[in-house]
This record gives C-alpha cells, sequence and structure tokens, in this order.
C-alpha cells in the first residue's frame, strides 16, 4: 500500500543527519557556482530540508526558489565524504514543499503537460505548423529564435525545430529481427519523439545493423523527471505506472534509451523515488531498472563494430559526459565507441563530466543562470578544436547548441549513436 501520507521528508531524516556541514559540496555543485548563495550548495538544501521537517521554517516564495536551485546533477553526492544523498533529500523536500503549499503555477503546467501523450502530441504539432509565427530561422547557426519574448523562455535561447511528425508515429510497433538475436524495447523519450527524431533513426538503424528485434511501445509516456523538479511526484507516479504496465506487456531481453535522462529515471529514480513511496510496485520497478541500459552501453555489450558503421569521415570530436550516464558510470563506453569509429579523433575537454547546466526545468525556471553555468562548458568545448561535440543526452544537446550558438561557434553537437551510425543508411 502506498505510504504517500507520510511527510517525504521522514524516509530521508537519517540520511539529513549524515550532513556534517563540511562544505566540500561548495567545490563541486555548479548551482552554487552560479549563485554564490548558501543555500544554493548541498549543506545548505540539507539544512533547509531540516527545518521544513520541523516546521519551523516558513514556507514562503523565498523557501521554494532555494529548493528550486539544484540540478539533481548529483556531483555533490559523488564527491561527498560522508556519502550523503543530497539528491533524494532534495526531491524529498521539493515533494514535501509541494503537498505542504502546493505546486507553482509552473509546474502544476509542466505536470498537466508531461502526464499527456496526447497533449504534448498536439502541442508539438501545433508548434510545428505555427512555428513561423512565434519563430525567426536564424540559417547561420541553424537554429531558430523568438521574434518576440515568452515568459520562462526569453529572445536570448535558440530553439531546435519540432519535428513535423513524432519518431513513434513513423515507425511500427515491432521491427522484426534475425532469430536467436536480443529483443530490445525502446524507450524513446520525449525529446527524441518530438525535437531529435534524428536521434531515434541512428539507434534504430544500429540496432537493425546488428540484427535486433525492437519493440517501440505505442503507449509509453514521458518518463516523468520534469516532475520531479517541482515536488509532483503524483504526476512521476502515475507515469511511472504507465510506463511500467506498457514496458510489462512484451517479452524483451532490454529496455534501451537513447536519453540519459530517461535512462536515469527508468533505472534509478523510478525505484528510489517511486518505489520507496509504492512497496508494490518497488519490485516490479526494481526489475525494469535491471533491463535498462543506454544505448552505448548496450552497443558495446552486443559488440557493434564501428568500423562497419562509421562513414570514415575525417573529424575532431570531443565528448561531454551528461550527468544521468555520469552518475550510472556509463563514462568509459561511449568514448570507447567513437575512438573505434574510422576517422574519429577524440580530443577530451577540460570538466567533460562538469553539468551543462540543464537540469531539467532548471533551465527554464532559472535561464541566465543556467547560461552562465554552461558557459564554461562552451568554452571548454571551443578550446579542444573540436568541429562536433557528441553526447548521450538530447535535452545536453538543446542545452549544449543553445550555448555555443550564443558563443558564435559552429561546433556540430550530435548524439554518439548519430556518429556512429553515419555509415549506415537508413
Amino acid at each position: 500500500m502506498s505510504d504517500k501520507n507520510i511527510d517525504p521528508l521522514k524516509r530521508v531524516e537519517d540520511q539529513l543527519k549524515k550532513c556534517v556541514k563540511c562544505g566540500a559540496c561548495r567545490t563541486n555543485c555548479p548551482a552554487f557556482a552560479a549563485f554564490q548563495r548558501e543555500p544554493a550548495v548541498a549543506r545548505g538544501k540539507v539544512a533547509l530540508a531540516q527545518h521544513i521537517l520541523t516546521d519551523d521554517i516558513d514556507l514562503d516564495d523565498q523557501t521554494y526558489l532555494a529548493m528550486s536551485k539544484c540540478l539533481l546533477c548529483g556531483s555533490c553526492v559523488e564527491k561527498c565524504p560522508n556519502d550523503v544523498p543530497t539528491d533524494e533529500i532534495v526531491i524529498a523536500a521539493r515533494e514535501s514543499l509541494a503537498q505542504k503549499r502546493g505546486l507553482t503555477t509552473f509546474h502544476a503546467a509542466v505536470g498537466q503537460v508531461i502526464k499527456n501523450r496526447g497533449r504534448m502530441k498536439m502541442g508539438a504539432k501545433m508548434a510545428s505548423l505555427l512555428g513561423p509565427l512565434f519563430f525567426k530561422k536564424v540559417p547561420e547557426t541553424s537554429g531558430l529564435r523568438l521574434r518576440f519574448p515568452v515568459p520562462f523562455i526569453g529572445a536570448k535561447r535558440y530553439i531546435p525545430e519540432i519535428a513535423k511528425n513524432s519518431f513513434i508515429d513513423q515507425h511500427p510497433e515491432v521491427i522484426p529481427g534475425e532469430p536467436g538475436k536480443p529483443r530490445i524495447a525502446f524507450f524513446v523519450g520525449c525529446m527524441t519523439n518530438f525535437v531529435y527524431t534524428d536521434v531515434g533513426e541512428a539507434a534504430l538503424a544500429l540496432f537493425r545493423h546488428l540484427g535486433c528485434t525492437i519493440i517501440i511501445p505505442k503507449g509509453q509516456q514521458c518518463c516523468g523527471l520534469p516532475g520531479m523538479s517541482g515536488g509532483d511526484i503524483e504526476t512521476v507516479r502515475s507515469l511511472a505506472e504507465s510506463n511500467l504496465a506498457e514496458f510489462e506487456k512484451y517479452d524483451v531481453d532490454y529496455v534501451m534509451t537513447a536519453c540519459a535522462t530517461c535512462g536515469g529515471a527508468l533505472h534509478r529514480l523510478y525505484p528510489l523515488v517511486v518505489g520507496k513511496r509504492n512497496p508494490e510496485l518497488r519490485e516490479r520497478l526494481e526489475s525494469l531498472a535491471k533491463k535498462t541500459v543506454d544505448a552505448s552501453q548496450l552497443l558495446q555489450l552486443l559488440g557493434l563494430d564501428p568500423a562497419q558503421t562509421g562513414d570514415g569521415e575525417e573529424l575532431r570530436v570531443t565528448y561531454h559526459d551528461p550527468c544521468h550516464l555520469r552518475t550510472r558510470g556509463i563514462v568509459k563506453q561511449p568514448r570507447e565507441l567513437l575512438r573505434a569509429t574510422p576517422g574519429v579523433e577524440l580530443i577530451e575537454m577540460e570538466g567533460a563530466d562538469k553539468c551543462c547546466g540543464l537540469g531539467g526545468t532548471f533551465n527554464v525556471y532559472h535561464y541566465d543562470s543556467s547560461m552562465d553555468i554552461n558557459a564554461g562548458k562552451s568554452e571548454a568545448i571551443i578550446a579542444t578544436g573540436a568541429e562536433v561535440v557528441a553526447t548521450g543526452c538530447p535535452g545536453c544537446m538543446m542545452q549544449l547548441s543553445d550555448g555555443l550558438k550564443q558563443h558564435g561557434s559552429n561546433v556540430e553537437v550530435l548524439h554518439t549513436v548519430q556518429l556512429l551510425a553515419r555509415g549506415i543508411k537508413q
């Protein structure tokens, strides 16, 4: 039975006591670097969470604002000498605030969008059709710019074009492979489905090249991670249950994601956040998590030879580690695949493992600070002299592209699978 009536912070109360306020997190926190305020750093969040739990603080706008200043990048968790799970604490604190005071208007709107795939599909279609009215093309930087400011977006941002047809709608649910080869369910993710459909096509081409049967469940929904940003765990739970039921319909060896964020949700956050609140779902969510693999991880596991799939073009490439891959230890696989691709020279950038500043809705809610964090990343990419920056997350692709364009750079941003599949006729 669900224990959703318990204050979420009660579940992490023992973890709160682990923090000794040493301040090691200040060195590694991108939010602290941007805001330079104690509430933005991990130990400040832990202290704030303790006050929220004991109800001895006003739950005003400043409390909400302070708790929103976290990208959930996990840098503080990795470097903490006391193993304080600050990301889990922040998620619990946001949920507690939402329960006690309600969702912000912004996060309530986010929930309404992500929990209804039909509404999201309609919105994407409208954006594709009406885009010329609201956006202007910027050919020299291959992006779009708003014709006039819109709340939470602004006129500075470069925005990728919305696809005319979603990736899922372009393919049958089951694409048969060779007998005896793995059966893979593809969790597509919203950015791949509605924006970067070429990423989905490249992943599809690679696994078809390996002879796999690929299943693209038509009823799959958003992973729900944007809802976590505002403490809307009920929306996350609802989406987790829907996705779980949808993917349990199929007998597959793997659930593959080409989005670090979606993979992080299925592999770690569903069991951690939803499973702990719904014990009856925990075992099923853990089973889904065990099957969930990133595309680069699975390609290497299945023995992809990039010499057969790359096009041999001479390219200087650098690689950005998405936080939701880095925290799952998926760091070597994409690099090894890229190094094995004929013509690709992989050049490591400084701070490749540092957050790009996206952080889900952090990028919308705190756009200027998000781009301040991104500035160092853009400069590091440009300093390598690379022609392409590769990464494993469509969200990071959008953020990196925005930052590079604002730096006047023409460095191309591609997903790892796009580089690997260049020699396959799709």
